[in-house]
């Protein structure tokens, strides 16, 4: 039974450790969107002309490379952190259905006792 035991226990601390990763991800979205909506006024305040003519290398096309990988990022901190919440509940049902299947055995070993 100690096997079982210690196997609960490492499931149950994963599954916990992944539901804070999750939500920990969920919370850095609403820190990021903000400044993804801040950085795309500041560039597309500037006129077509003024942006189409800046050199290659210069801080406003840093800018728009910014811009253009800001969705991804955010993209992947909403569906990973998603994805490690579901995994964290998952891990806690797993450990769940464990006890409920290891109740009878432990009723009948101490009725076994008795």
């Amino acid at each position: 039974m100690m096997p079982i035991l210690l196997v609960v226990m490492i499931v149950t601390i994963a599954g916990i450790v992944y539901l804070f990763q999750g939500v920990s991800m969920q919370q850095q979205v609403a820190v990021e969107e903000p400044k993804f909506h801040a950085l795309q006024q500041e560039y597309f305040i500037i006129n077509k002309a003024e942006r189409e003519a800046a050199p290659t290398g210069s801080e406003l096309n840093q800018k728009l490379v910014d811009i253009q990988n800001y969705p991804s990022e955010l993209l992947r901190l909403k569906l990973v952190g998603i994805g490690k919440i579901l995994t964290g509940i998952f891990a806690l049902l797993f450990v769940i259905g464990i006890f409920l299947f290891m109740m009878p055995v432990r009723l009948a070993q101490m009725m076994k006792r008795q």
